[in-house]
């Protein structure tokens, strides 16, 4: 078994990779969307956008994020089970969101810039490891006490 000292050392060094990857966005992934819904949204039209290109590099991000995310959650629990059910939640998500967010994109965001801003920001940040640690330390609670 790992000692708790370790344990606790990686999943800073984890949590702060999540941060670098959110530091250097502009110069690792391509996304003119980044200073669109920084700035212009409300006064300008969405901006010319290489759709392919940009849902590569969404991908290229998520997965870093996932990859991430799967380190911490295995840290933090030690539970095979909840890393595979981790990995295919965030699959699925995935798999979802990127495409609304490309009919949305396909259609310039005609509907409106809120939905495709909400989707894209559950693509590029790691908010699903925000809703899944508390519900899977619950679960963990709940088995532990249980036995």
């Amino acid at each position: 078994m790992m000692s708790s000292i370790l344990r606790l050392t990686l999943i800073i060094i984890l949590f702060g990779f999540l941060f670098l990857v959110r530091v250097f966005e502009m110069d690792l992934f391509y996304d003119p969307l980044i200073t669109y819904f920084k700035n212009d949204y409300l006064i300008t039209g969405i901006p010319e956008v290489e759709s392919r290109y940009l849902v590569l590099n969404m991908l290229f991000r998520y997965t870093i994020n996932s990859l991430i995310t799967l380190g911490i959650v295995y840290l933090l629990f030690f539970r095979k089970q909840y890393v595979r059910f981790t990995a295919f939640f965030l699959s699925i998500s995935f798999v979802i969101l990127i495409v609304v967010f490309s009919l949305l994109l396909v259609t310039n965001f005609k509907s409106g810039y809120i939905l495709p801003f909400y989707i894209r920001r559950f693509i590029i940040h790691p908010l699903f490891l925000l809703i899944l640690l508390p519900a899977l330390h619950y679960h963990y609670k709940t088995t532990i006490d249980k036995n």
